[in-house]
Protein backbone atom coordinates (compact mmCIF):
# COMPACT_ATOMS: atom_id res chain seq x y z
CA UNK A 1 0.00 0.00 0.00
CA UNK A 2 1.56 3.27 -0.84
CA UNK A 3 1.34 5.93 1.53
CA UNK A 4 2.95 9.50 1.87
CA UNK A 5 3.68 11.58 5.28
CA UNK A 6 2.23 14.71 5.00
CA UNK A 7 3.12 17.53 8.03
CA UNK A 8 3.19 14.76 10.55
CA UNK A 9 0.14 12.11 9.15
CA UNK A 10 -0.14 9.47 7.02
CA UNK A 11 -1.84 9.62 3.91
CA UNK A 12 -3.10 6.88 1.64
CA UNK A 13 -2.38 7.19 -2.01
CA UNK A 14 -5.90 5.82 -3.78
CA UNK A 15 -3.64 4.03 -6.70
CA UNK A 16 -2.06 2.11 -3.74
CA UNK A 17 -5.06 0.88 -2.59
CA UNK A 18 -7.76 -2.01 -3.69
CA UNK A 19 -10.89 -0.91 -3.69
CA UNK A 20 -14.17 -4.06 -3.58
CA UNK A 21 -16.30 -3.77 -6.68
CA UNK A 22 -19.51 -6.00 -7.12
CA UNK A 23 -20.07 -7.66 -10.44
CA UNK A 24 -23.56 -9.29 -11.50
CA UNK A 25 -24.24 -11.34 -13.70
CA UNK A 26 -28.07 -12.56 -15.46
CA UNK A 27 -27.60 -15.72 -16.16
CA UNK A 28 -30.51 -17.95 -14.78
CA UNK A 29 -29.97 -21.00 -17.29
CA UNK A 30 -26.49 -21.23 -16.65
CA UNK A 31 -24.87 -24.01 -14.40
CA UNK A 32 -21.20 -22.01 -13.88
CA UNK A 33 -20.45 -18.30 -14.15
CA UNK A 34 -16.56 -17.20 -13.74
CA UNK A 35 -15.01 -14.16 -14.31
CA UNK A 36 -11.32 -13.39 -16.35
CA UNK A 37 -9.69 -10.20 -16.84
CA UNK A 38 -6.42 -8.82 -16.48
CA UNK A 39 -6.57 -9.10 -12.75
CA UNK A 40 -6.32 -12.74 -12.49
CA UNK A 41 -3.96 -13.64 -15.57
CA UNK A 42 -7.76 -14.29 -17.74
CA UNK A 43 -7.81 -17.54 -15.85
CA UNK A 44 -10.95 -18.64 -15.45
CA UNK A 45 -10.87 -20.70 -11.95
CA UNK A 46 -9.29 -17.83 -10.11
CA UNK A 47 -13.14 -15.87 -9.40
CA UNK A 48 -16.16 -18.49 -9.67
CA UNK A 49 -19.71 -16.38 -9.21
CA UNK A 50 -22.03 -17.43 -6.18
CA UNK A 51 -25.37 -18.19 -7.96
CA UNK A 52 -28.38 -16.18 -6.31
CA UNK A 53 -31.77 -16.86 -4.88
CA UNK A 54 -33.06 -15.26 -7.85
CA UNK A 55 -30.98 -16.73 -10.65
CA UNK A 56 -28.42 -14.32 -11.18
CA UNK A 57 -24.73 -14.54 -10.17
CA UNK A 58 -22.40 -11.89 -8.38
CA UNK A 59 -19.49 -11.60 -6.40
CA UNK A 60 -16.87 -9.14 -5.11
CA UNK A 61 -13.11 -8.54 -6.47
CA UNK A 62 -10.50 -6.06 -4.76
CA UNK A 63 -9.25 -4.20 -7.67
CA UNK A 64 -6.56 -1.05 -7.97
CA UNK A 65 -7.86 2.46 -9.23
CA UNK A 66 -7.99 2.52 -12.91
CA UNK A 67 -9.16 0.58 -16.62
CA UNK A 68 -9.52 -2.86 -15.87
CA UNK A 69 -10.33 -5.41 -19.09
CA UNK A 70 -12.22 -8.25 -18.77
CA UNK A 71 -15.52 -11.01 -19.32
CA UNK A 72 -17.73 -13.50 -17.80
CA UNK A 73 -17.31 -17.10 -18.95
CA UNK A 74 -20.96 -18.54 -18.87
CA UNK A 75 -20.94 -21.98 -19.36
CA UNK A 76 -17.35 -22.22 -20.66
CA UNK A 77 -18.57 -19.16 -22.52
CA UNK A 78 -17.07 -15.95 -22.94
CA UNK A 79 -19.76 -13.04 -22.53
CA UNK A 80 -19.43 -9.37 -22.42
CA UNK A 81 -20.96 -7.50 -19.44
CA UNK A 82 -23.94 -5.41 -20.95
CA UNK A 83 -23.30 -3.05 -17.20
CA UNK A 84 -20.09 -2.63 -17.98
CA UNK A 85 -18.43 0.65 -18.67
CA UNK A 86 -17.00 0.43 -22.07
CA UNK A 87 -15.93 -2.60 -24.67
CA UNK A 88 -12.79 -2.55 -25.97
CA UNK A 89 -10.39 -5.13 -27.59
CA UNK A 90 -7.69 -7.14 -25.86
CA UNK A 91 -3.95 -8.30 -26.99
CA UNK A 92 -6.27 -11.09 -29.02
CA UNK A 93 -7.86 -8.24 -31.08
CA UNK A 94 -11.43 -9.61 -29.23
CA UNK A 95 -14.21 -7.80 -28.01
CA UNK A 96 -13.75 -7.29 -23.52
CA UNK A 97 -15.91 -5.48 -21.02
CA UNK A 98 -14.22 -2.40 -19.67
CA UNK A 99 -14.61 -1.16 -15.99
CA UNK A 100 -13.08 2.08 -14.65
CA UNK A 101 -11.89 2.12 -10.95
CA UNK A 102 -11.42 4.74 -9.42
Amino acid sequence: MDNVQHKGTTRYNAKGMAKPVNFLCIAPEAQEVAIIGDFNDWESGAHLLNRQVDGSWSTQIDLHHGHHRYQFVIDGKPTLDPRANGVVRNEANERVSLIAVS
